[in-house]
């Protein structure tokens, strides 16, 4: 299995810092993975439906610790390459010259 893609889109409402979306293979797609600052870093928690009870089912999700290890390595490197590249971007026009 290979991880032909990862878009990251950043969305901050508490906790939530933005949403990933991942290709395997060119062939399949996976939305909506969430990225959530938690107590000791970001992680990254799969997309789930809620139960009428309150508890939340992941609707895909890696089978073992080597592929959600790889997975969320891979996630989190594109989220801080694009807060990066929008740290830059703020730079960028705050260092331009006024034109009169």
């Amino acid at each position: 299995m290979n991880i032909t893609d990862v878009k990251v889109v950043k969305r901050e409402a508490n906790q939530l810092r933005g949403f990933a979306t991942i290709i395997i293979d060119d062939a399949f797609v996976v939305k909506n993975i969430k990225i959530i600052q938690g107590r000791t870093g970001l992680f990254i928690a799969m997309p789930s439906y809620k139960l009428k009870n309150g508890e939340h089912k992941d609707i895909a999700h890696p089978i073992n610790s080597e592929t959600r290890t790889a997975l969320e390595q891979l996630i989190l490197a594109k989220y801080e390459e694009v807060s990066k590249e929008e740290g830059n971007e703020t730079e960028e026009s705050t260092d331009q010259d006024p034109v009169d």
